[in-house]
């Protein structure tokens, strides 16, 4: 050992633990729920029941979970193992952290979801035997022994690989794109299916860089449809591109090259018509066709995408990332999290983990809208998914950048499942916390109605009661995501206790703001949310 080594050590120990006390008074929490969830979740997707349905591709041999006794799969259509006694879908109870295998029959993967009104969720297509299959999931209580239902006498019109899916206000759900299909088609299906639909063939490169095409319902009832740089104000109705909004810069946004999408919580301040969208993220052009580790895009574009002459403000965020899920938190804000700083999506293509969560805070300053969040330790690359619980968690699961199950590699396929806490579930806000006491199991729309709430402090300001959908999380984009802020009363103590208050809270007026569902209804006071509690909205009772 040289004169200066002892030097050098101490300075590294220095560092490391300047670090680590920075890495310490960043928000947020990470806890681990799961060492071994027997699967990699490809799709996850919370049911009104509170339990999570974790799904994976069928066609990749043996996972980590068997199948109960006598339920192996046979299927001769698998390329990779026709008899195969484990399962690749497991139903998740985020209350006591226990896993129940669940038996899928055709290929899922890269397939797409949506819940019904009933609060079924809705699966289509995959790869393979998959490609055109259609299967429902009718979410049970924990003890219940609810399984996949794959439908043998309705399939798509099309083959869908790689599509999105949205529940529209009538309660249908439209299906659109997939790889090399340029159509949307519409479950219950519609006497037209398949539609064209050109832009999607328009918005082709080489790299295919239009599919999992974003798509939002706007407050006007019309669809944001978002592919590679290109985005239109479509009328499913008519069939028609009403608008075509101006490119958004900085190259593709979409799978391959996947940044993610939220639509801004719609609000009663200016009567539900502002439609905001934001994109952040994705890979340079050329990262994946020449598979090279190119630097992940770091900005994000936000337009008003209802207004008459909308343009994209750009904002670059603390770090590059593709392949990040954005997740709409019951306050407003969303949180960027999981994903890579350089390379794209696809098998071994991205490098350089993004461990750092970011919240993204609309209404802050300019300078303030994003903050940094304390990093988990479980790189999450290709393949990872995110939700949010019913507590105010966020649930982030999966990352499988391999063909097949792997663990001997730099980023192993990750069978581990945690939870982050943002800030406002930290222990110095407990005291802010409400809980609902009493809230209604079904409203209707525009109505009003009553929600019992306790919290420790009195109550300072406004209780808000926003509503935020299920929505089914894959390739870095939430299907079907929502949320509504709702127009409340101030809260006046109920009688029962000095802690205890009623809000009267109105419903969306319409199913263009909200389409019929099951939602997470939250409390939040001075921004800590209730864990919520599930409402179904419907037109009439």
């Amino acid at each position: 050992m040289t004169a200066a080594a002892p030097a050098l050590f101490i300075q590294a120990f220095l560092l490391l633990n300047l670090l680590f006390k920075v890495t310490e008074s960043l928000p947020g929490s990470w806890e681990l729920l799961v060492e071994n969830a027997g699967i990699a979740s490809m799709h996850t997707a919370v049911t009104h029941y509170g339990t999570v349905v974790f799904l994976d591709r069928t066609d990749i041999g043996e996972s980590r979970i068997s199948l109960p006794p006598g339920n192996c799969r046979d299927n001769p259509n698998d390329k990779t193992q026709q008899h195969d006694c484990t399962a690749h879908s497991v139903l998740f109870n985020p209350d006591n952290n226990k896993i129940r295998p669940l038996k899928i029959f055709t290929d899922t993967w890269c397939s797409s979801g949506q819940f019904l009104p009933d609060g079924t969720l809705l699966q289509t297509g995959g790869d393979l035997d998959g490609n055109k299959k259609i299967r429902k999931f009718v979410p049970c209580s924990s003890e219940e022994l609810c399984d996949w239902n794959e439908l043998e006498d309705e399939e798509l019109k099309e083959g869908r690989w790689y599509a999105t899916n949205q529940i529209l206000p009538d309660g249908r759900v439209i299906i659109v794109g997939g790889r090399g299909v340029h159509s949307i088609e519409y479950y219950p299906p519609s006497p037209s299916d398949p539609i064209d639909m050109p832009f999607l063939s328009q918005t082709g490169d080489l790299q295919m860089d239009n599919l999992y095409p974003y798509v939002h319902l706007l407050p006007n009832g019309h669809l944001f449809i978002f592919a590679n740089t290109e985005s239109i104000l479509y009328d499913y109705e008519t069939n028609k591109i009403i608008k075509n909004y101006p490119p958004l810069e900085g190259g593709p946004r979409n799978y391959p090259s996947a940044g993610s999408s939220v639509m801004l919580a719609l609000t009663p301040e200016d009567d539900y018509s502002k439609g905001e969208v934001v994109i952040c993220g994705g890979a340079r052009f050329g990262a994946y066709l020449q598979r090279v580790p190119l630097t992940a895009n770091g900005s994000c574009g936000r337009m008003v995408a209802t207004d008459p002459e909308p343009s994209w403000a750009i904002e670059d965020m603390p770090f590059v990332r593709i392949m990040g899920d954005m997740i709409m938190l019951p306050t407003g804000d969303a949180i960027i999290i999981n994903g890579a700083q350089a390379g794209s999506q696809g098998f071994e293509l991205a490098s350089q983990p993004c461990l750092n969560p970011v919240l993204y805070q609309p209404s802050a300053a300019p300078n303030l809208k994003f903050m940094t969040l304390t990093p988990s330790t479980v790189p999450r690359m290709y393949h990872s998914t995110a939700v949010l619980l019913p507590d105010g968690r966020i649930l982030v699961a999966g990352s499988n950048p391999h063909y097949y199950y792997v663990y001997d590699e730099p980023f192993p396929t990750e069978l581990r499942v945690e939870a982050f806490s943002p800030e406002y579930l930290g222990p110095d806000r407990a005291n802010l916390r409400p809980s609902i006491i009493k809230s209604p199991d079904v409203v209707t729309y525009g109505s009003t109605f009553s929600i019992e709430i306790s919290v420790e402090l009195h109550v300072v300001g406004i209780i808000e009661v926003n509503m935020a959908s299920a929505p089914f999380a894959t390739h870095s984009f939430s299907q079907g995501q929502r949320l509504v802020k709702l127009k409340v009363s101030s809260a006046i103590p109920a009688g029962a206790g000095e802690s205890t208050y009623t809000v009267t809270a109105t419903a969306p007026p319409n199913a263009n703001i909200a389409p019929p569902s099951y939602y997470m209804v939250f409390a939040v006071n001075q921004g800590v949310p209730s864990v919520a509690k599930w409402v179904k909205l419907v037109n009439q009772q």
